[in-house]
């Protein structure tokens, strides 16, 4: 089936071809039609379905068929939760719009870098922004932009915007926006916030649900489970990467200090690694992921901020150093592998500790992998006692208020 007949343009669909899009994904099939009819939309897509491209193309022609304006006025607002992913939808939108006569003009803003830059970019105003809430309530701030003519707005990531604590701020963004509007909510799973937020906001939603990938269809992801003492995953994993000779690897830790911790200690190793987390300038981050994608590093070690919105193409193998705290962010990990029919390797390290959680995770995925054991690395560790904790189980951790009632509970039964 071609773009074009989804209703596209011929500019745009050439657009989307010249991008390797060779045929519509199930969202863009389901998702290109409704947006150009003009209705609200909430989609369900998984990472690597082509929701970008999906709300992207139509976002493009419904502005190429609207008034010029002059100033320009933002008539397109697309909202996102972190710089990664807003700089990679401002790359795919102005890739898109690069052969448009006229082209709008694009701007992508987000915080953890100068605002001075977006300020100047702003002037003379914008047809289509992309940005992270905070920032945008900064550039409004500063009378850089005004949100009163949006025709349409796009939450990407609904989920995460909510789930990363953007509720206050992006309640805030909304007050500022035209009551009529339409308006795309995409998302990889709708908890009760965000179907609140969507009974709220939406107008008889088209609902496309792409539902996960068959195992015929889906990815060809090998992954491989393997124990190990707690203490010996930097020696093996300096192992397993010599021996197979990997030569591009996204390593997941818990914390931003693992991720410098462990890239020191490969570096010391004589693998060229480095460390990509929130802690990293915007430049510095930038300039890394540039890096790793021009395979000028063979490891690049990161928190969950990589776990969703990056595309890398070709990356052979994702490790989890340290294993995710949900099943979810598990899927988005291991989804950085294996993409556009590419084949991958997912590698995980549990420990004597983190069994229990391996396990929850294997259950809500519904798998069952086998405890490798590598020779020299056989774990000895013994299993921690039953009352040692939840291993980091996402919800089950004991809140502040939880210990101190639990201290108090004590307190009480030794009066």
């Amino acid at each position: 089936m071609p773009f074009t007949s989804l209703g596209l343009v011929p500019s745009l669909a050439q657009a989307a071809a010249d991008l390797g899009f060779t045929a519509p994904t199930p969202v863009q099939t389901d998702a290109i039609p409704a947006v150009l009819a003009g209705g609200d939309l909430l989609a369900t897509a998984q990472t690597g379905s082509g929701k970008t491209a999906a709300y992207a193309l139509p976002l493009l022609q419904r502005w190429l068929a609207g008034p010029a304006h002059t100033p320009r006025r933002v008539r397109a607002l697309v909202l996102v939760p972190t710089r990664e992913l807003a700089a990679q939808v401002g790359e795919v939108l102005r890739l898109l719009a690069e052969k448009l006569a006229p082209r709008p003009k694009l701007i992508v803003a987000f915080g953890g870098v100068s605002i001075n830059p977006q300020l100047m970019a702003l002037r003379g105003g914008a047809d289509v922004v992309v940005a992270t809430p905070g920032r945008l309530l900064d550039l409004v701030e500063h009378n850089a932009l005004k949100l009163g003519a949006v025709e349409l707005l796009v939450l990407d990531e609904a989920d995460r915007l909510l789930d990363l604590g953007f509720a206050d701020e992006l309640a805030r963004v909304l007050a500022l926006l035209p009551a009529k509007r339409q308006n795309l909510f995409f998302s990889a799973t709708f908890p009760p916030a965000v179907e609140t937020l969507a009974r709220e906001l939406l107008h008889e939603p088209l609902r496309v649900d792409v539902p996960s990938p068959t195992q015929d269809e889906a990815p060809v992801v090998l992954q491989r489970a393997i124990a190990v003492d707690d203490k010996r995953r930097t020696q093996l994993l300096r192992q397993l990467i010599k021996d197979n000779g990997w030569q591009r690897v996204l390593v997941f830790v818990a914390t931003q200090y693992a991720a410098e911790r462990l890239a020191g200690k490969l570096h010391h190793g004589e693998i060229f690694a480095t460390s990509f987390h929130g802690g990293l300038s915007q430049g510095a981050r930038q300039q890394t992921l540039k890096e790793f994608k021009e395979k000028r590093w063979d490891v690049v070690v990161t928190t969950d901020l990589a776990a969703r919105g990056l595309h890398i193409d070709q990356l052979p193998v994702v490790v989890n150093y340290d294993l995710p705290r949900s099943a979810v962010d598990h899927v988005h990990r291991i989804g950085r592998t294996g993409r556009a029919g590419e084949s991958g390797l997912a590698v995980s390290f549990v420990t004597a500790a983190t069994l229990a959680h391996w396990q929850l995770i294997e259950k809500r995925q519904g798998m069952s992998l086998p405890l490798e054991h590598i020779a020299g690395f056989e774990p000895t560790d013994p299993a921690p006692p039953a009352e040692a904790g939840t291993g980091g189980i996402k919800g089950k951790r004991p809140s502040k208020k939880d210990k101190l009632r639990a201290a108090a509970a004590a307190q009480k039964g030794e009066d």
